[in-house]
């Protein structure tokens, strides 16, 4: 009888687990969020958290990958969005178009289109779209950083764009924040379609630095010291325009890091980015409370 009993509790227990954070996270693979007519089908890994004992809505990321806006996929940040699942977000990961077959803005289209997806799988996935970040890193993290400070009535909220784009909170690594600190390099050229001399507009309005407005969700920067080739200036530069306007920013600086080893050794400037920008979240729920209860 007690062996009965012992068998009976240890089958229960192993039950409740199952529903605790502990368990694992789901992953679905390859889902088309582009719409049929797009002009290339689109496609993002989603992960979704461990199952928790408390049914409640969870925040979420759209994860971007890097690589010059011209080559890489949505693999290489698999890593990011399992740890970002297991803090609690479901994380979107996705691919997007690639210059020069398809140059600036058809990137961030893409990125507004997955916000959009995003947003009718929230009933599905129990997502608080209130709660959707960006994260990225390089060139991914310059498209969500972009995404992040564009707001109502900007020329690139149109036409994909509008409030289902609106980002929490962006966590960027090695961004490019002021594409005309590049000297004409191929990647950007190819990117934008030309030279600074050639489309100088076209490298303003694609710049976060140049289109940082009054208003944009909390940043985490994460850069390597010595990064050479997305230099570091792109985030102090940044850091210093969002504290000038008065706006949540954190930078930090990986010592002793370039480009790629920053890219390699990012997990924990990944952890710190979340607990910065969960911080800044109910910070703002709790002012929020407070100013309803004023009045």
């Amino acid at each position: 009888m007690p062996r009965l009993l012992f068998a009976a509790l240890a089958s229960l227990l192993l039950s409740a687990c199952a529903t605790q954070p502990g368990a694992e996270i789901q992953r679905l693979e390859g889902l088309r969020y582009s719409p049929d007519d797009w002009p290339q089908p689109l496609y993002a890994d989603v992960y979704l958290p461990p199952p928790s004992a408390i049914p409640r809505l969870r925040p979420a990321a759209l994860v971007v990958h890097g690589g010059g806006w011209q080559r890489r996929d949505r693999s290489d940040m698999e890593a990011t969005a399992r740890q970002l699942a297991a803090a609690g977000h479901v994380a979107i990961n996705i691919d997007y178009r690639f210059a020069p077959a398809h140059p600036f803005p058809a990137q961030l289209h893409d990125l507004q289109q997955a916000m959009a997806w995003t947003h009718r799988q929230a009933d599905a996935w129990r997502i608080d779209t209130r709660q959707i970040i960006g994260v990225g890193y390089s060139s991914g993290a310059h498209l969500v950083s972009l995404l992040g400070v564009v707001g109502t009535d900007h020329p690139l909220d149109r036409p994909y764009g509008g409030p289902h784009a609106r980002l929490a909170g962006v966590l960027a690594g090695g961004t490019p924040t002021d594409l005309f600190k590049f000297d004409d390099g191929r990647l950007v050229v190819e990117f934008l379609g030309g030279t600074r001399a050639q489309v100088p507009e076209r490298y303003r309005l694609a710049s976060p630095y140049h289109q940082l407005g009054d208003s944009a969700p909390p940043f985490f920067l994460f850069h390597g010291s010595l990064d050479t080739l997305v230099p570091r200036d792109h985030a102090e530069d940044f850091h210093a325009a969002l504290q000038d306007r008065g706006l949540s920013s954190r930078l930090h600086l990986q010592p002793l890091r370039g480009h790629f080893a920053s890219f390699l050794t990012r997990g924990s400037a990944i952890d710190d980015g979340i607990t910065f920008l969960t911080e800044q979240r109910r910070g703002g729920d709790a002012l929020a409370r407070s100013e309803a209860g004023s009045h």
